[in-house]
């Protein structure tokens, strides 16, 4: 399995900084490859689902989602499937740290084919995925310290 790791501090409380990062329809607002929420379960909570288009490389593709662990306003993790058996794991966690939030953002992904696909994957994708899940929290940042 691949991974993507980055983090940040944000001058707001944890719950500020949970209720948008679990709020689906938020999403818009901060993720910088996300292109349209589909269904999606509210409230949000364990168990919950949604459906997602995201968007790199100029590809868009679809992930359903599932939180499979729920501890507000520290930590959330959700599991998806995307195209081609394709599995991804985002673990979000959050910390106060200095006065801040300390948000360390996880995401684990698998791609289809076995090895083949992960070392196809990376050439394809190279270094987008960590440039943009850091480019997605700095837009948190802004949005959340304005």
């Amino acid at each position: 399995m691949d991974a993507v790791v980055v983090d940040i501090d944000i001058a707001a409380s944890p719950e500020e900084v949970w209720d948008v990062i679990m709020d689906p329809t938020r999403l818009d607002d901060w993720v910088t490859i996300h292109r349209r929420l589909g269904r999606h379960d509210a409230p949000f909570g364990e168990g919950a689902t949604m459906e997602q288009t995201l968007c790199l490389r100029g590809v868009n593709f679809k992930v359903k989602w599932t939180v499979v662990e729920w501890d507000p306003p520290h930590r959330a993790v959700m599991e998806g499937r995307g195209p081609a058996r394709s599995k991804a794991r985002i673990v979000d966690e959050l910390s106060r740290r200095d006065g801040k939030t300390h948000f360390d953002y996880r995401n684990e992904f698998k791609a289809p084919m076995g090895p083949l696909g992960s070392v196809a994957g990376r050439v394809l994708v190279g270094g987008v995925s960590e440039r943009e899940a850091q480019a997605s929290l700095n837009r948190l940042k802004a949005l959340l310290e304005r």
